[in-house]
C-alpha cells in the first residue's frame, strides 16, 4: 500500500525534480513528512510568494519546470502573485497546494480557500484532486502542460485526506494524452514560404526577439539567421540575452525605456520579423503606427498572441525551432543592403548617450556596465522592477549568460527569491541581484533563506531613498507633486545584513563600488553592496 503523499513525492522524483521551494502547514504536512524520505532538497522560504518566484528563477536558469509548495488558505493565496508573475512571463512552474478535507470543501472551514478558482486567470491549467489514484496522471499531465506549447504555471490542489489515503500500487504514466491539449509545433509550410518571400524582397528588415526565443532554446539559431542575412536584431525586455549585447547586429531593447537606435530601426523598417514576443504597450506604444509603415511577420507558438497587439501580414504558428531552420535554409542567398547596415551602425554611435555623473553618488548605469566585465561570461543577472530594471536592461552586457527579470507583471520583490532559484539551478555560475531600496524591502526576509542555506548570491541595492520610477511619473505627469514615494532615509541596510550574518559594504562613488564589487565577486559567500544613488538619476 502507498499513500497519496508518498505518490506525490515519487511523481516529483519521476520528473527528475531535485529541489522544491515551499512553506509547510497543516494541510500539506503529509507531503512534507514523506519528503523526508526523499533525496529531493527542500528550500524553506520566508513567505510563500517567494517560493513561486524562486521556482521561476530555477525554471529559467535550468530549462525545467520549477516546483513550489504551500499549505491551504493563506499559504495558497500568498502564492497567487508569484503564479501570476510566472504566467505573464511564460515561465513553467508547478504549484502544489494542500487543501482541507474533501468532505469539508465549500463549508468555509479553517484555512479553506478556493485556490483553483482564485488562480483561474493566471494558470495554464489547474487541478483539484479528488481521488488518490488520480495523482500520477495529474502530475504527469501538469509537468507536460507547464513545459510544452507556450510554457506557464500549473496548479495542483490536493486535499489532506487525498494525501493520507492509501491505494494498492503506484504506476507513473509513460506518456500523456490530453483531449483538447495539442500544441501546434509544426508550422504551416505555406506561411513560411510567404515569410521567406517577404524577407528576400525587403530592403530594411529588422528582427524583434522576445522571451519565446529563449524559452524555445533557439538563441544560437537566431544568431545564425541574423548573421547569415545581416538582419539587425532588437529585443523586448524578456528577450534580452538572445544575442551578446556587444554583437554588431544587436541594437538593444526597444520600447518606452529602450535604446533610441532600437526604436528608430523599428519605425524605419519595411519588414519586422517578430519572434516569440507579444509586443505589449511597453515595447510598442503605438502599434498601428508601426503597422502602417511595415509589413509584419509574427512567429509564436501561441496563436492567441498573433495579431493581438500589431496587425500581422504573415502569421506563423509553431515551434520556433522548426521555423528558424526553415528561414535559415530559405534565405541563404539573401543579405541586407550595405546602406541599411551602415545606417544602423551610424545610429548606434550617433544616439548613444553617456550618463551624467552626480558628485558623491554612484552612477548606476555606468556601474552596471562595468559590472558586466567583472563577471564570468555565463553570469546570471537578476534585476528587480523599477529604475534599477531599466538601468540593467540597457547597460548590462550579456555574453553567454542570462538576464532575468519580470517584464509582464512587473512584480517588485522578484529579484532576490528568483536569484535563489537561479543559483540552485546553476551553482557554478555568478548570480547577481540588482534591486532598488524599495523592491529590496519587499523580499529582504529571504536573506534568512540565503543565510540558512549558504546560497552564494550577490545583492546590489541601488539606494536612492525613493520609489524612483513612480516619482519619475509624478514628475512628468503630476507636476512634481510627490505622493507616497519617499522612503525612510535612516534605514541601515548594512545592519540588516549583519543581523543575517551576511557580509556587506557601502559605496558613494563608482570607484568605490567597482573596488568593492571586485572583492565581492571573488568571495564564495553571499554579499550585499549598497550603492548610494542620486534621487535625480533618471531611468534612461
Amino acid at each position: 500500500m502507498i499513500s497519496g503523499a508518498e505518490i506525490m513525492v515519487k511523481c516529483l522524483e519521476a520528473e527528475g525534480v531535485s529541489v522544491v521551494f515551499g512553506y509547510p502547514g497543516a494541510a500539506i504536512c503529509p507531503f512534507y513528512d514523506e519528503l523526508l524520505n526523499s533525496q529531493i532538497r527542500h528550500i524553506l522560504v520566508r513567505q510563500e510568494q517567494n517560493s513561486a518566484h524562486a521556482a521561476s528563477g530555477y525554471a529559467r536558469a535550468s530549462g525545467k519546470p520549477g516546483v513550489c509548495v504551500a499549505t491551504s488558505g493563506p499559504g495558497a493565496t500568498n502564492l497567487i502573485t508569484g503564479i501570476a508573475t510566472a504566467y505573464m512571463d511564460s515561465i513553467p512552474i508547478i504549484a502544489i497546494t494542500g487543501q482541507v478535507r474533501s468532505d469539508l470543501l465549500g463549508r468555509d472551514v479553517f484555512q479553506e480557500a478556493d485556490i483553483t478558482g482564485a488562480c483561474e486567470p493566471f494558470v495554464k491549467h489547474s487541478y483539484l484532486v479528488n481521488k488518490t489514484s488520480d495523482l500520477p496522471r495529474v502530475f504527469k499531465e501538469a509537468f507536460h502542460i507547464a513545459s510544452t506549447g507556450r510554457p506557464g504555471p500549473v496548479l495542483i490542489d490536493i486535499p489532506i485526506d487525498i494525501q493520507q489515503k492509501k491505494i494498492e500500487e503506484f504506476v507513473y504514466p509513460e506518456k500523456v494524452d490530453i483531449i483538447g491539449y495539442k500544441p501546434n509545433t509544426k508550422c504551416h509550410p505555406g506561411q513560411v514560404k510567404k515569410a521567406i518571400e517577404l524577407i528576400t524582397s525587403s530592403s530594411r528588415p529588422v528582427i524583434v526577439a522576445g522571451g519565446g526565443v529563449l524559452s524555445s532554446g533557439v538563441k544560437l539559431k537566431l544568431v545564425k539567421f541574423a548573421e547569415q542575412t545581416g538582419i539587425p536584431v532588437i529585443s523586448t525586455m524578456m528577450g534580452i540575452g538572445v544575442m551578446p549585447s556587444d554583437h554588431e547586429l544587436y541594437l538593444g531593447m526597444l520600447g518606452t525605456y529602450g535604446k533610441a537606435a532600437a526604436n528608430r530601426s523599428l519605425h524605419q523598417a519595411d519588414l519586422v520579423i517578430v519572434c516569440g514576443a507579444r509586443l505589449g504597450d511597453r515595447a510598442v506604444a503605438a502599434p498601428d503606427q508601426m503597422s502602417e509603415n511595415s509589413k509584419i511577420i509574427h512567429i509564436d507558438i501561441d496563436p492567441a498572441e498573433i495579431g493581438k497587439n500589431v496587425k500581422t501580414t504573415v502569421p506563423i504558428v509553431g515551434d520556433m525551432k522548426n521555423i528558424i531552420d526553415s528561414l535559415i535554409e530559405g534565405t541563404q542567398d539573401y543579405h541586407v543592403s550595405k546602406l541599411w547596415s551602415e545606417t544602423l551602425k551610424g545610429w548606434k554611435k550617433e544616439l548613444f548617450r553617456k550618463p551624467p555623473v552626480f558628485e558623491g553618488y554612484v552612477e548606476p548605469r555606468a556601474f552596471v556596465g562595468k559590472l558586466s566585465s567583472m563577471l564570468k561570461s555565463k553570469a546570471i543577472l537578476v534585476a528587480d522592477v523599477g529604475q534599477n530594471q531599466i538601468w540593467c536592461a540597457n547597460n548590462f552586457k550579456i555574453r553567454e549568460g542570462r538576464f532575468l527579470t519580470t517584464g509582464g507583471m512587473g512584480t517588485m520583490g522578484y529579484s532576490v527569491p528568483a536569484a535563489i532559484g537561479a543559483k540552485l539551478a546553476r551553482p557554478t555560475r555568478d548570480v547577481v541581484v540588482v534591486c532598488g531600496d524599495g523592491s529590496f524591502q519587499m523580499s529582504l526576509n529571504e536573506l534568512g533563506t540565503i543565510a540558512q542555506n549558504h546560497i552564494n548570491v550577490k545583492i546590489i541595492i541601488m539606494r536612492n531613498v525613493r520609489l524612483g520610477m513612480v516619482r519619475e511619473l509624478q514628475d512628468n505627469l503630476y507636476g512634481g507633486r510627490y505622493s507616497a514615494t519617499f522612503l525612510d532615509e535612516t534605514l541601515d541596510f548594512l545592519k540588516i545584513a549583519e543581523a543575517y550574518g551576511i557580509d556587506s559594504a557601502q559605496a558613494n562613488s563608482n570607484e568605490e563600488a567597482e573596488a568593492i564589487a571586485e572583492k565581492m565577486i571573488k568571495t564564495d559567500k553571499p554579499f550585499i553592496l549598497v550603492c548610494n544613488v542620486s534621487p535625480d538619476t533618471p531611468s534612461i
